[in-house]
């Protein structure tokens, strides 16, 4: 009985922790070549958690950070980095015209949920990420490709920083997903 008693406290220790596991799955990421390089498309899995968004919601913009890298792996030295780049988006809200707002650069989008809004940022397509005339590209051998996608939290007010250090609610990030590609050469001019 004392030991019964005793799984089910620890099962209520833990259980709020295994109740909401804030992660992102990567499905499907592709290079495809484009006019001036290499473009990726890949698309995300995710759901935020109560508290983001409720954050969202009361107007704290939220920072997603997508990376990418490609390497040529080397057997007498560390691999060789191709490429490497990022790309910010901004999820926000804004009270007034009661829209969500997805950000990119200078570029935005506005959505009348807060779905839509995710269900954009998902959806990753067409970003340039390697150009054509990159010195690493030197031959038809396989590179190892890899993306992530994550919340910036130190993009955060700085009260939100401190509370989203020791809380799994405030950590989203995907891990690094890696394949194998194979990229032709790129053209002579």
């Amino acid at each position: 009985m004392l030991d019964l008693l005793r799984r089910m406290l620890v099962l209520l220790v833990f259980l709020p922790g295994l109740a909401w596991t804030a992660e992102i799955e990567i499905l499907d990421p592709q290079l495809q070549a484009a006019d001036d390089g290499y473009a990726l498309s890949a698309d995300f899995r995710f759901e935020l958690s109560p508290r983001l968004e409720e954050a969202v919601n009361r107007g704290v913009t939220l920072y997603f950070v997508a990376e990418f890298v490609l390497e040529r792996e080397r057997w007498y030295w560390l691999d060789q980095q191709i490429a490497s780049t990022s790309r910010t988006y901004r999820l926000s809200y804004h009270a007034l015209t009661r829209q969500y707002r997805l950000s990119t650069g200078g570029l935005h989008q506005s959505f009348d949920t807060l779905g839509e809004a995710l269900r954009m940022l998902s959806r990753l397509r067409g970003w340039p990420v390697i150009d054509k005339n990159e010195r690493g590209l030197m031959t038809a051998d396989g590179y190892d490709a890899a993306l992530r996608l994550r919340l910036d939290i130190t993009q955060l007010p700085r009260p939100f920083q401190i509370s989203a250090l020791g809380s799994k609610e405030w950590n989203l990030s995907s891990d690094w997903k890696r394949w194998r590609v194979n990229l032709p050469l790129p053209e002579a001019k």
